[in-house]
């Protein structure tokens, strides 16, 4: 005879009725309409002209799911702008503050870092350069 007790009924229907609510837990954390966004550039992709980022400043470009920032020193960086948490497109730049609206993640711009969870993996820095006068991100910039 087995040492486990063997499960109720009671506990058996629980368990039934918990389950759709379950699915609908983990359909909430899929991005917006369940589908996914697109993905960031996989060649080399023209953003913009040089000058559309500031220094100390940053620029979404959503039509590429790409962030660029500027230091101070002049330097650009590039990320991806798909949030690490639930794969949803981040539209919405608020200085250098990236603000994701499916659960309200936030990072920086500047460094890719988390700033406020549910997401605890930063953003995937890509390769960026200026070429003629133009921003350049994506894949062997």
């Amino acid at each position: 005879m087995s040492a486990r007790p063997s499960a109720t009924r009671r506990t058996v229907l629980r368990g039934a009725a918990l389950a759709p609510a379950a699915g609908l837990g983990l359909a909430a954390c899929s991005p917006t309409g369940g589908t996914t966004s697109p993905a960031t550039p996989t060649a080399p992709v023209e953003l913009g002209a040089d000058g559309e980022v500031a220094k100390g400043g940053a620029k979404l470009y959503r039509d590429h799911n790409v962030v660029v920032s500027r230091s101070a020193g002049g330097e650009l960086k590039a990320y991806s702008s798909i949030c690490t948490h639930a794969g949803c497109p981040i539209n919405k730049l608020e200085g250098t503050t990236l603000i994701c609206p499916c659960h309200g993640s936030e990072f920086d711009a500047a460094t890719g870092e988390v700033l406020r969870a549910p997401a605890t993996v930063p953003l995937n820095e890509l390769p960026v350069r200026t070429e003629n006068g133009k921003i350049v991100s994506g894949p062997a910039v």
